[in-house]
């Protein structure tokens, strides 16, 4: 498989990496810098350097864009101007509005997988980064089917886990777990500062050094992240503003009751996540019979994630006159899968069990 990087950092080199190790892929990259990519050439995380983007691309079946968040609408309708017209192109930014709603082109798949490390740079890509991580996509109802299907595929190979969701949700999820902690952390080391002054920070527990790790994070990158989701991100600043309202009410009225109930609930709301997280099953393959129409298997994959079903795995069988297909869906546990299948029901596609 050719695949092309544009932007060859931590996670472009990785999966520069992975693709050499476990799908044994031919790697061209491109980034602005040339000694990033002769640092990239001598890792081995690219097995050639694009003169220009154009020629990166040129003759790519997939296209990761790993730019900065701030500049990637820019710079995936540069790729795109570019890249061969089978070729899918998806990026790897950790806000997904910003690009998606920019980009109107069937070959593009929003994308950002969960992975990274204190550390940025080429020279600490890993092959094993993605490995059983989460790789979000966040198709839109025009994007092509069969490049869906691909890119699909790839993140699976990669060793990561794919996951269909809209934009929006996206952004709004990350806002909570992602991009809300990190202001949190911000606040708390500038609060333990403010009260401490110049005295010598004392011996605590494990607490506020875990709860303020990724406070400072590099600007570099989080100015562009806090930006490109401030709607989000504002909404649930706004939030958090009102739960603390409420304990700080409790505490100034001495209310025991009230404050136990807000720390019992945060446990409990504590375990339901972690549940829900942890959540898996029996796998069940649904074959779904549908129309060769565009956008029917991303917007079939984006209903399906909007009812709470993480498609495993895909895989596409187009009739001999490509005028209908199978979608072969791979769904993990068996109330999941019964609510897939009945969706796609009420859809009207015919749908059976493998």
């Amino acid at each position: 498989m050719r695949i092309a990087i544009v932007g060859v950092g931590l996670i472009g080199g990785s999966i520069g990496l992975a693709a050499h190790g476990r799908l044994g892929a031919t790697v061209s990259g491109w980034s602005r810098s040339r000694s990033t990519l002769e640092r990239a050439l001598a890792l081995s995380a690219i097995d050639r350097a694009g003169a220009s983007l154009a020629d990166a691309v040129r003759d790519a079946e997939a296209v990761f864009v790993c730019a900065p968040v701030g500049v990637l609408p820019e710079v995936v309708g540069e790729v795109l101007a570019c890249a061969p017209e089978d070729c899918v192109v998806t990026d790897a930014g950790s806000t997904k509005r910003s690009v998606v709603e920019a980009i109107d082109d069937s070959r593009f798949v929003g994308g950002h997988p969960l992975a990274g490390a204190e550390t940025a740079g080429v020279e600490h890509a890993r092959a094993d980064l993605f490995h059983d991580a989460t790789w979000y996509l966040t198709p839109k109802p025009a994007s092509s089917g069969v490049l869906f299907e691909r890119l699909h595929r790839l993140i699976r190979d990669l060793g990561a886990r794919p996951a269909t969701i809209d934009a929006a949700t996206h952004d709004t999820m990350l806002a909570a777990v992602s991009h809300l902690p990190h202001v949190f952390a911000n606040v708390l080391v500038a609060q333990a500062a403010t009260a401490l002054g110049d005295e010598r920070l004392p011996a605590t527990g494990p607490s506020f050094r875990d709860a303020t790790r990724v406070a400072g994070a590099n600007s570099a990158i989080w100015t562009d992240i806090y930006l490109a989701n401030r709607d989000a991100l504002v909404d649930q600043v706004d939030g958090a503003i009102a739960r603390l309202e409420g304990v700080r009410a409790a505490l100034a009225a001495a209310d025991p009751d009230a404050v136990t109930t807000w720390n019992d609930a945060a446990r409990e709301d504590r375990r339901r996540l972690l549940e829900a997280q942890l959540a898996g099953g029996p796998l069940h393959e649904l074959r779904v019979s549908v129309p060769n129409e565009p956008g029917v298997v991303a917007t079939l994959a984006l209903e399906l994630a909007r009812a709470g079903v993480n498609i495993t795995d895909m895989a596409l069988y187009p009739a001999p006159d490509y005028s209908e297909g199978v979608v072969a869906l791979w769904i993990a546990g068996d109330e999941p899968a019964a609510r897939a299948e009945s969706l796609v029901a009420d859809r009207g596609y015919p749908v059976a069990r493998a």
